[in-house]
């Protein structure tokens, strides 16, 4: 079967929207790339200020509301939707909950066929690229380095702690487009 929907899970700052990117220049055909923070950002700002929605803590932790998830269950709806309409996708997520954040992309994708990809980077690396963006709390990439895949099953891995976006681009591509895609 056809690859449909690669989703990218790894930590902020891992290099997971980079990846999305250099992809979307090297698969034959159109994909779209869909990003958890382009959820983030679409929220209203009321919901982007912790309660009910998405709150950022000082040290880089990230609590999640009820008014969030029912949005983020819509937003998944909506991207496995686009696939089943017949658009080729690239999710960048952040699985906060590790195994159940990926329980939750599973239900919302039923019957697509996915390419789970790991996407690695050593924590410290990651909280340098943190400090660079200027747009994150400190302590987030260092705290999701490795919580968000605590429990996830992936088909593929890549590490950007010394490899590049395009690099590792490739070697999802290769899995996408080999032997029988």
């Amino acid at each position: 079967m056809t690859t449909q929907v690669i989703v990218l899970n790894g930590g902020s700052s891992a290099g997971k929207t980079g990846i999305a990117r250099c992809l979307q220049a090297v698969l034959p055909g159109p994909w779209l790339a869909f990003s958890i923070d382009g959820l983030v950002d679409a929220l209203p700002a009321a919901l982007r200020e912790g309660g009910e929605g998405i709150g950022f803590a000082g040290d880089g932790g990230v609590e999640v509301g009820a008014g969030f998830r029912e949005l983020e269950a819509a937003w998944m709806a909506g991207v496995a939707a686009t696939a089943r309409a017949g658009a080729r996708l690239v999710v960048d997520d952040v699985f906060l909950g590790g195994a159940e954040s990926q329980a939750r992309w599973r239900t919302a994708l039923d019957g697509l066929e996915v390419l789970w990809v790991g996407v690695r980077c050593d924590g410290a690396v990651a909280a340098g690229r943190e400090i660079a963006r200027g747009d994150r709390t400190g302590g987030m990439a260092a705290g999701q380095a490795e919580a968000a895949h605590r429990g996830v099953v992936y088909d593929l891995e890549v590490d950007t702690t010394r490899t590049e976006s395009l690099v590792c681009a490739g070697t999802i591509a290769a899995r996408v487009t080999g032997p029988g895609e």
